[in-house]
């Protein structure tokens, strides 16, 4: 194809080209931070909203215990001994046909546990009420949760102690 005598030359120039994909490399190294925080305070709120929700499930078991509606041995304190518990349910004393108490519809997962294999349950760090909170351990009964990720959330405070 001949390009006829005063006729521009159709295209783009290699400068052109050049600077075009010098912006297009800043702008995408600009982005990828913005989406590694958008994630990392997604997978926060996640965090926030199970600890949320399995704390209040402990309460409400603590709550039946001190009533008297939940079974509880001499000597025990009234926290259910297993997370599965909250969802399996456990007979209401105080009803006729013995019918059961679910504190939770389901366990949600540690959002910071990666382990696609773990239950539910074992994703989360369980501390006792006897143990003390700057060492949570477990023992005959699960008082508290937390998250078993060594990271820093985007607060600086470490998702195991929130």
């Amino acid at each position: 194809m001949k390009i006829r005598p005063g006729a521009a030359a159709r295209g783009f120039t290699l400068i052109e080209l050049l600077v075009t994909l010098a912006i297009l490399a800043l702008l995408g190294t600009l982005v990828v931070p913005v989406a590694q925080v958008t994630t990392q305070r997604r997978d926060e709120q996640e965090l926030r909203r199970a600890l949320r929700e399995i704390r209040q499930g402990l309460d409400a078991y603590k709550k039946a215990s001190d009533e008297g509606r939940v079974a509880r041995a001499a000597g025990a304190t009234g926290y259910p001994a297993r997370l599965e518990l909250l969802v399996e349910g456990v007979p209401d004393l105080r009803s006729p046909k013995q019918a059961k108490i679910y504190f939770l519809r389901r366990l949600p997962r540690d959002p910071f546990n990666h382990d696609p294999e773990a239950a539910p349950a074992a994703s989360w760090g369980k501390r006792s009420y006897a143990s003390e909170p700057e060492e949570p351990r477990e023992g005959d009964d699960v008082y508290d949760v937390y998250s078993t990720s060594e990271k820093e959330g985007l607060n600086g405070v470490p998702y195991n102690k929130w």
